[in-house]
């Protein structure tokens, strides 16, 4: 059966719980030479380039936690290339893509030709080094989860979010600085980051019903939020602009969503939202509506 990211968890117990239990076992550190790294995602980038995103995002998932617990003795050009190689073998195989390792060196033939019997080498060598754990649990197992606390009725919206949260996930896997937050805190992240761009007059209430779920450290969340801010949101705002002049965590993240007993009364449709923050969006997206004091004054607006 084909391993889904988002699924990956074969068991018919599978639950949330369960993920966040576990996802520790999945983890990768910064306790190796981050120079092999980039170069090895730079070949796995040009190995996976006709693929969907999935694939070369688990292949650098094995490649992450394959250095954090082995690492490489001799960091030449061709043992990370036989590395990088390796790694998007396995995700090719797991994504049961129908493709052969050979293909994709004969369309990207450069330098060394590793031989089957070689690759299989080097992936026995990496399953070791994560205890064939290959149903790798990501940030994208979390996704679904995360935004169903936005509670959104309406699909559109709710693939809208999804699409965005995956795509900064996608960009933020590159900063080696992420290593050191769990899955969850990166999904829970990307969700927020996603929501501020696409529905900034309901980002305090997402804000406070991310930051006061139990599964969610808060001052993880912030550091977490702030670092993808800097690395995966290129042309868009920061998840933290125009929502406090404060820089601390405690101020940024702990500000309640303002509520009333007529809140049921003045919270929108879904229907509602979306038109309101497509014309937002299209006006920020001509370029005027940037630092305007009525876009920061939508950001405390109430639910």
């Amino acid at each position: 059966m084909e391993f889904d990211l988002e699924k990956p968890l074969t068991t018919s117990h599978e639950s949330i719980p369960s993920l966040f239990h576990i996802e520790s076992d999945h983890m990768a550190s910064r306790n190796f030479d981050v120079s092999v790294r980039r170069e090895a995602l730079s070949l796995i980038s040009r190995f996976s380039c006709h693929f969907d995103p999935f694939l070369p995002y688990l292949a650098v998932n094995y490649l992450d936690r394959f250095l954090s617990n082995q690492g490489i003795p001799l960091a030449k050009p061709w043992v990370v290339k036989l590395l990088a190689i390796s790694c998007v073998s396995l995700a090719l195989k797991m994504r049961e893509t129908g493709c052969s390792v050979s293909d994709i060196q004969e369309q990207n033939n450069g330098g060394f030709i590793f031989d089957t019997r070689t690759i299989q080498r080097m992936e026995v060598l990496i399953l070791g080094a994560l205890q064939w754990r290959m149903r790798s649990i990501t940030p994208f197992s979390f996704i679904d989860f995360f935004i169903s606390l936005f509670k959104f009725k309406d699909p559109p919206l709710i693939q809208a979010l999804k699409a965005r949260a995956s795509e900064i996930i996608f960009k933020a896997q590159n900063d080696v600085n992420l290593l050191e937050f769990r899955p969850s805190i990166i999904a829970a992240s990307a969700s927020l980051s996603a929501s501020h761009e696409l529905f900034p007059l309901q980002f305090p209430c997402f804000r406070k019903s991310i930051s006061s779920c139990s599964y969610v450290n808060e001052d993880e969340l912030f550091r977490c939020c702030k670092l993808i801010q800097e690395t995966a949101m290129d042309g868009y705002e920061s998840v933290l602009e125009g929502v406090s002049s404060s820089n601390t965590p405690v101020h940024v993240l702990e500000l309640d969503c303002p509520s009333s007993s007529s809140d049921s009364e003045k919270k929108p449709s879904d229907t509602t939202t979306f038109r309101v923050e497509s014309e937002i969006i299209k006006r920020r997206k001509i370029g005027g509506f940037k630092n305007n004091s009525s876009f920061q004054r939508s950001q405390v607006q109430q639910c």
